[in-house]
């Protein structure tokens, strides 16, 4: 792939998948009663990381995490829990790019690097907030409410995202997914070792019993 051309692609999708994300971060599939929601928004993120891979996914996890900043309307305690439940939280689902055109595994590794974040930051900045009883239990730790209440909504979030990847794998958009139509853009790297011309002769007559070499060139490397 022509590295212009790789990068104006990469550019403009995660451009598109991240304007995809802020909008599904609007249509949330249900909201937790006790705080936080289920939706998709993070799938748009974990599918740029699966096909572009670690360095660009991270790029586009931060850009969506600046946005999720200005628009998501949650609510934060001081500068250090809109770092961590925000800026953080959602710059880690960069982490799936490590795992590129592998996305059930991307998608678990990018959930739970979230979840692990929201856990610390929920144990720790959110702490004097704990209540009482959780799920009908008596909270002692913080860290056990942290747990309970980020899992909550944080495991549903990620089964329906591997979910939707499951029907999406059953589809022609599966190459999409796993970013193979990447692979055949530009030319193949067995071109770049070969000649560019191709040279054969044979001897022609010019004459009753005079014979000269005549030269043909052969310039169609897509038939190699």
């Amino acid at each position: 792939m022509q590295t212009s051309h790789a990068k104006l692609r990469a550019l403009t999708e995660g451009a598109i998948l991240i304007a995809l994300a802020e909008i599904l971060s609007f249509l949330p599939l249900y909201k937790m009663p006790w705080g936080g929601s289920v939706d998709l928004a993070m799938l748009p993120i974990i599918v740029f990381c699966v096909r572009w891979g670690f360095g660009p996914g991270m790029i586009v996890a931060f850009a969506h995490s600046l946005l999720q900043t200005m628009f998501e309307g949650g609510i934060a305690i001081g500068w250090q829990s809109i770092l961590g439940d925000f800026v953080i939280a959602y710059s880690v689902l960069g982490l799936a790019g490590l795992f590129k055109g592998k996305f059930y595994l991307a998608t678990i590794v990018a959930c739970v690097a979230r979840f692990l974040v929201h856990y610390v930051v929920g144990a720790t900045i959110w702490a004097e907030y704990m209540p009482e009883t959780f799920f009908n239990m008596t909270m002692t730790s913080p860290w056990i409410y942290s747990a309970l209440y980020n899992a909550a909504y944080m495991l549903v979030d990620m089964l329906a995202i591997l979910l939707v990847g499951f029907i999406l794998m059953k589809t022609p958009a599966k190459k999409y997914l796993l970013g193979t139509g990447l692979l055949s853009m530009g030319w193949p790297s067995r071109l770049k070792t070969r000649p560019k011309f191709l040279y054969s002769f044979r001897f022609c007559k010019t004459g009753a019993t005079f014979r000269r070499p005549c030269f043909y060139v052969f310039n169609n490397p897509l038939s190699w």
